[in-house]
């Protein structure tokens, strides 16, 4: 089965859940307002003469550019308001010219699964952060990946910090 039949698939499914809130008093990491793309970023050995890898991470930090701050709403699909799965959709579309699910969970049943320590730029990385919702973000490089935080927006956040390491499920390869 194709991924445009495993999409229709899944989309015709009618699956609704949405991103969940993080907890206020938990220890999200503070990112500065004032984020430059590093000139340079030491590879993770999944990256290391791979250039297509480069590529994708370079596109999308050119994303993050394009979207940083835009606020958290649920449902929405726009710079006016976004949700963890309506931004992975659109990123994705615009950058890689594949159209992916509207909902985290049903994005989460593409691809194929891979190993926390296997990552690559652009591999997407689930979260269950309560009993019936997950979250959604894509990798990037360094143990840090892209999402949106229902407090900061469009942000890059660390698979490493407290919240997200305690919260993690698993990640795909498309």
């Amino acid at each position: 089965m194709s991924l445009k039949h495993i999409v229709i698939l899944l989309l015709g499914t009618g699956m609704v859940v949405g991103c969940s809130s993080v907890p206020k008093d938990s220890n999200q990491e503070k990112v500065s307002r004032h984020w430059h793309k590093p000139a340079f970023v030491t590879p993770d050995k999944t990256t290391e003469n791979n250039p297509y890898s480069y590529f994708v991470r370079d596109r999308l930090y050119s994303q993050y550019e394009e979207w940083r701050g835009v606020r958290y709403r649920l449902g929405g699909s726009d710079h006016s308001g976004i949700d963890c799965s309506a931004f992975v959709k659109i990123i994705y579309e615009a950058e890689f010219g594949l159209s992916l699910p509207r909902t985290a969970l049903s994005q989460a049943n593409l691809g194929s699964e891979i190993n926390q320590n296997k990552l690559m730029p652009g591999d997407l990385v689930f979260f269950k952060t309560g009993r019936y919702s997950q979250h959604v973000g894509i990798y990037l490089d360094s143990r840090q990946f892209l999402h949106v935080s229902t407090r900061k927006g469009v942000t890059i956040s660390q698979l490493d910090n407290t919240y997200w390491k305690s919260r993690y499920w698993k990640a795909v390869r498309i």
